[in-house]
């Protein structure tokens, strides 16, 4: 994460933890020594767009029903305007309608069968191990060891995982200029000729999707154990704070662990990758409400309650040789009587990226000169720090209109530099606030609060997109060979109850637990009895099928049992009653292998389930554990959400021209971009021209 788990809480969804700080920092630390053969000269093919352009803003989340309503209301006269000289309508999303999938939809002209992305996780069939569907991590080759160093000499890197050609490809052999900003699942941006910027799916320097650290002399409210971030413990002493800032392992270390068995066994000890670290100091104001931070060459000044600019600093990992640039911005919550600083993500710094955030490899750079730093994790609003308390809801808005500001001011950069061929702009805004501040507007949502300013957030993310629309239309002006398109990925819903699905297959039979007496003690489908299990839940939406040959431990028969099994898991799935309610949590059940185009098919889940209005997934049970109610009432301010059947919640389609479909899919804008430049649709595609001339 639309996003989304962050992307669409990927704190607890898809985050790569542990684990992926460590495969990446490895390939952080090979890109570090090999930098400067990084740097690609040129930055395109030459023209080959005779002058044409097209210009496609990316809203992710933007909704059709929610854009009419502000329209009626007079609050979006550029959207009226174009809806009026063009056209306006819905587009339909992807199947499930999560961003990752939907993007790459778009991306590729393809469904899921065609890219290979079906979820925020995907799992290896053999060992139901879970992992993003964003990059992968490629393994380090001959390395050099002396004492406790050891340094790579081949291999590493990153590699996206996302098949198909991109839309930018197929422009770029065709001599077309292109501009990407910001492209969802584009990490590590793909080579393609032109200029490109990567976002969701791109990591910040620890491997996750942003984990953000706070720094206090008391533990939140909430406890100190955080979803989305990591708590340091500090002390104020003769008004100073002394802390450290702590980046990933570094793999280039190899010391005896101390919490290893060996110490105890006797045995050949342990080993771990110590945590690369720096330093810093908070100078406490004695009289007023004020600090300031120190940090290797960096001092900051800040008034409690305020924000620092980016502050970009290095991590040593190898001395002399090589390092970790990272960047960060402070915010100091409260001084007296108790202490807390906020940090941000420690983000790939687009002025020294450590990891490929663009094409070419220097363009991330003249970014960051001509705009400063900037956020490039993939869903930059910290949702996990309001979730996790430590962020009121105020100071995530707050945190949000920064993000805006920044992708706001790249627009105006992006224009200022494009001439002819393609751009791509994406914003995320109206995505993650349509999470975020649905329960400020909706009296009857369980975690309903009262607050004007925030009741009103939508509406006005909705009226800045209308701002930004009135710039793209202004730079425009009058030229006829200019083809605008405004989409989004998805729609929106209110999310009022959550179903574990998981435990519901326990209630059904479908699962069986080892011990059913410690039911929802136990992540990662640890508690299952393969042995006597058939089906099983994994991802935001997927339902896979225990298959014999296929899963490890598989008892499903493939043929007429298989199919079997899959007509009684859809007939429950719609049978399924909220009985606290009355109503059917389940409107539609989509067989992938029927439904799917595409080599990869095969890969997705056997089920992917469509949840009706109000409902969604609960958070556990994407994760393989099973609480003992089936549903419950969502009482956090994630409180929207679009995890349905893909029919209600359709995105937005606005061009300046004519919509020549009567019911518009993702893919068919893709095919209609390559018409605009008297292209045909690339192998494999399946969509048709959207767009009339």
């Amino acid at each position: 994460m639309s996003a989304g788990p962050g992307p669409e809480r990927c704190a607890r969804i898809g985050r790569g933890g542990e684990r992926g700080a460590r495969v990446l920092l490895g390939a952080v630390l090979l890109g570090a020594l090999g930098a400067a053969a990084a740097i690609a000269a040129g930055c395109g093919s030459p023209g080959g767009a005779d002058g044409r352009r097209v210009v496609v803003l990316g809203i992710d989340g933007m909704d059709p029903g929610y854009l009419q309503r502000f329209i009626d209301e007079g609050r979006l006269p550029n959207f009226a305007r174009l809806a009026a000289e063009g056209s306006f309508g819905p587009l339909e999303t992807s199947m499930p309608p999560l961003s990752p999938v939907a993007w790459s939809n778009f991306i590729t002209g393809m469904d899921p069968g065609g890219h290979g992305v079906f979820d925020f996780l995907h799992r290896e069939a053999a060992t139901i191990e879970m992992y993003p569907p964003t990059y992968r991590v490629l393994p380090a080759g001959r390395s050099l060891r002396f004492g406790s160093w050891e340094l790579p000499l081949t291999g590493g890197g990153v590699e996206l995982v996302r098949r198909g050609r991109a839309l930018w490809e197929i422009l770029e052999d065709a001599g077309v200029p292109t501009t990407i900003y910001r492209m969802p699942m584009n990490f590590p941006p793909v080579e393609a000729g032109g200029r490109s910027l990567s976002g969701m799916g791109t990591p910040d320097v620890l491997g996750t999707s942003g984990t953000y650290a706070l720094y206090a002399d008391y533990p939140p409210a909430n406890g100190d154990d955080l979803s989305g971030g990591a708590f340091h413990l500090v002390e104020v002493v003769d008004h100073r704070v002394r802390a450290r800032l702590v980046g990933p392992p570094n793999t280039f270390r190899r010391l005896p662990s101390e919490s290893g068995t060996a110490r105890l066994t006797g045995a050949e000890p342990d080993f771990e990758n110590p945590d690369l670290e720096i330093d810093f100091e908070v100078l406490l104001d004695p009289d007023a409400p004020a600090a300031k931070i120190v940090i290797q060459d960096a001092e900051v000044i800040l008034n409690e309650g305020e924000w620092s600019d980016w502050v970009g600093v290095e991590f040593e990992a190898v001395p002399f040789v090589a390092g970790v640039g990272a960047a960060a911005r402070f915010y100091l919550q409260e001084v007296r009587p108790d202490f807390r600083l906020y940090v941000t993500p420690l983000q790939i710094d687009p002025a020294n990226p450590a990891l490929p955030l663009s094409t070419p490899a220097d363009w991330a750079g003249e970014l960051s000169a001509a705009l400063d730093r900037f956020y490039t994790q993939e869903l930059p609003e910290d949702t996990d720090a309001y979730l996790d308390g430590v962020f009121t809801a105020r100071e995530f808005w707050e945190q949000a209109r920064f993000v805006y500001g920044e992708q706001r001011r790249a627009l105006d950069q992006a224009l200022a530099a494009f001439d002819e061929g393609f751009l791509f702009f994406y914003f995320s805004s109206v995505d993650q606030g349509s999470h975020m501040l649905h329960h400020f507007a909706d009296r009857d949502h369980p975690a309903f609060v009262e607050d004007d300013l925030l009741a009103a957030g939508l509406a006005t993310l909705y009226e800045e997109m209308d701002e930004a629309l009135g710039r793209v239309v202004e730079w425009i002006g009058d030229d006829e060979r200019t083809t605008l398109i405004v989409m989004s990925d998805h729609g929106f819903t209110p999310w009022y109850w959550t179903v574990q699905l998981n435990s519901w297959l326990v209630e059904q039979g479908y699962v069986t637990l080892r011990d059913p007496s410690r039911q929802g003690e136990s992540p990662l489908f640890l508690n299952v009895d393969w042995s006597r299990t058939t089906a099983y839940a994994l991802g935001l939406q997927g339902l896979y099928v225990n298959l014999a040959g296929r899963e490890e431990q598989g008892i499903v028969a493939p043929g007429a049992e298989y199919e079997a099994l899959l007509d009684r898991l859809e007939a429950d799935l719609l049978a399924m009653v909220d009985e606290r309610n009355g109503r059917s949590p389940v409107s539609l059940v989509y067989r992938s292998r029927e439904a799917l185009r595409g080599p990869y098919a095969d890969e997705a889940p056997d089920i992917v389930v469509g949840y009706s209005r109000g409902y969604r997934s609960s958070w556990e049970s994407p994760l393989g554990e099973f609480p003992r109610e089936v549903f419950g009432d969502n009482d956090e301010a994630w409180s929207g959400d679009h995890q349905n059947d893909y029919r209600l919640v359709p995105g937005v389609l606005l061009t300046n021209r004519e919509i020549a479909l009567a019911e518009p899919a993702l893919y068919d804008v893709t095919v209609a971009v390559l018409d605009e430049f008297g292209l045909p649709p690339g192998p494999g595609m399946i969509g048709e021209d959207a767009i009339g001339h």
